[in-house]
């Protein structure tokens, strides 16, 4: 029997016209969809269908397996013996594509194992777009993610982050959550210095902001305001 097919589908990152065409088409058709958050996945999927359908509310609504960080281990058989019945299964994640600091490797790397393929749908990405916009070098790029949550493991993290481009000379790209913005960024500076920073926040939304400035000059910014929305964060030595 043939197996189905998972699809890694990108979704927008803040502006709904973002979606592929190719994206949305596919997940209008899906009968399963593995994502972060069954709410806000169907909150997308009913935007969708007015967008793109005559009938929207005629639309046959597909099966939406909760699948997140916390219990992803947990749901990946569930997932695997659906596409080995023959069903195809697409994977979203709240925004962005699956797997780039969101639930999804694991899954895929279970499906190639069971002999699965596995077909991406190229769309939005915060970390491709902040390197587009930051001015900063874009032959070469590091992207590390979230810094550990343990100080200690984080300080260790930047210090070889910074021994590593005494070679590498790539951008450095990393995200970061409002509330710890600026404990991380006093951080960045201790470790690496006053150095400058492009920060992005809100990318593709109406408040969208790129700010270009020093460490120092960044946490001055947020001492008195208070930071919203995730930020990608973006250096250069």
């Amino acid at each position: 029997m043939n197996t189905g097919i998972l699809y890694i589908v990108a979704t927008p990152i803040g502006n709904m016209q973002d979606i592929t065409v190719r994206a949305a088409k596919l997940l209008l058709q899906a009968k399963t969809i593995a994502c972060e958050d069954t709410r806000r996945a169907g909150l997308f999927l009913q935007e969708l269908r007015k967008e793109y359908l005559e009938r929207p509310e005629e639309a046959q609504k597909p099966h939406l397996i909760s699948f997140y960080e916390q219990n992803e281990e947990q749901k990946i058989p569930q997932i695997i013996e659906i596409l080995k019945s023959g069903q195809d299964v697409a994977l979203i994640s709240d925004a962005g594509t699956p797997s780039i600091s969101d639930p999804g490797f694991t899954v895929v790397r279970e499906a190639i194992k069971n002999d699965i393929k596995v077909e991406g749908l190229p769309g939005a990405s915060s970390v491709t777009l902040a390197l587009t916009v930051s001015g900063l070098p874009t032959d070469k790029f590091t992207f590390v993610g979230y810094l550990p949550a343990k100080e200690g493991n984080a300080k260790k993290m930047l210090e070889n982050i910074k021994k590593s481009q005494e070679s590498l000379l790539t951008t450095v790209i990393f995200f970061e959550a409002p509330h710890k913005l600026v404990k991380t960024l006093h951080l960045v500076e201790e470790v690496l210095g006053n150095m400058q920073i492009v920060a992005c926040r809100e990318l593709t939304k109406v408040h969208e902001e790129v700010i270009r400035c020093s460490i120092s000059e960044l946490i001055q910014k947020y001492a008195t305001q208070e930071p919203k929305g995730e930020f990608v964060l973006l250096f250069h030595f």
